[in-house]
């Protein structure tokens, strides 16, 4: 993927939503509620302040992130989905999630 986002925004790739519920019945695609966990794919290098000195980035490539149900900006590319969202959309950090090999900004 070649997708650099700027300033504050971050690039996340939703994690799928539960296909059955708890008691074992398959939901379709239209009953499935919107993810709203995902994979930091990359991020951008952080908010300008009015300083003019960049306020650095609480998340990394790699980690697992909750963000609000209607954040963000959905894009695909290379048939793979993606939301762009600025850092103040995510809400907080999965701890304990592994981090993704290799994953870089």
């Amino acid at each position: 993927m070649n997708l650099k986002p700027l300033n504050d925004r971050v690039v996340v790739e939703p994690l799928e939503g539960e296909s059955r519920t708890s008691g074992g019945i398959v939901l379709p695609d239209s009953a499935k509620e919107k993810p709203k966990q995902g994979r930091v794919v990359a991020a951008g290098p952080g908010k300008m302040l009015d300083s003019g000195k960049r306020q650095p980035l609480e998340v990394e490539p790699g980690q697992t992130v909750i963000y609000g149900s209607y954040a963000g900006t959905e894009v695909k590319i290379d048939g793979q989905e993606y939301l762009i969202v600025r850092e103040e959309d995510i809400l907080g950090i999965v701890e304990g999630a592994k981090k993704a090999k290799g994953a870089r900004a």
